[in-house]
């Protein structure tokens, strides 16, 4: 069981024009994914980092990854740990179990996951919120992870490892959230 006190997420590359390129899970998903997993950060107090690649006319990250209250950081290179206020920015929150999504999985997902598993963190890559460019490919760099010690899981097994008692107040919000991530095709928090 994950302890909602020692988890961060950081989503890398979640933009506009590049969550398009996922040839695996549909963009659609990837937002809904993304959409559930923001607010489950915003009900458990998780932090979130997000990072981007430089493009043309600013970051556009996709509207379900804005945290107004959280900067993006943009990244030079394929891996956001070798940016160092991305870096430091995670390693601050001195939580050591890290949730990794985003577009690439091959790329940003793959070359993130495996340096924050050098330093030391457990990774956890939310596949339903990951896009790669070819099913073969994508699923080379999630080998990749797990031979290195990481874990490749689901969205769902992700927050129901967090909260496993559905019903406190605040597993009631997650499994209410949970059932409108399944049943809606837009996920959109209830309100």
């Amino acid at each position: 069981m994950l302890d909602p006190a020692t988890v961060q997420l950081h989503f890398a590359d979640l933009q506009e024009g590049i969550i398009e390129l996922s040839g695996t899970t549909p963009p659609a998903t990837i937002r809904q994914s993304i959409g559930f997993l923001t607010h489950l950060a915003q009900l458990l107090d998780t932090p979130v980092t997000v990072s981007a690649a430089p493009r043309p006319g600013g970051t556009a990250v996709i509207k379900e990854a804005s945290l107004p209250t959280e900067p993006v950081f943009v990244r030079s290179g394929p891996c956001a740990w070798d940016d160092a206020a991305t870096r430091q920015a995670i390693t601050a929150q001195r939580r050591k179990n890290l949730a990794i999504c985003g577009v690439t999985s091959e790329i940003v997902v793959l070359h993130t996951a495996l340096d924050a598993i050098a330093a030391g963190f457990e990774v956890s890559v939310l596949l339903d919120a990951c896009g790669g460019l070819s099913p073969r490919t994508e699923q080379a760099a999630f080998r990749q992870i797990e031979a290195a010690g990481g874990r490749i899981t689901s969205v769902v097994s992700f927050a129901t490892d967090l909260v496993r008692n559905f019903t406190t107040p605040m597993g009631r919000e997650v499994i209410v959230a949970l059932h409108d991530l399944i049943q809606q095709p837009t996920y959109e928090p209830a309100r």
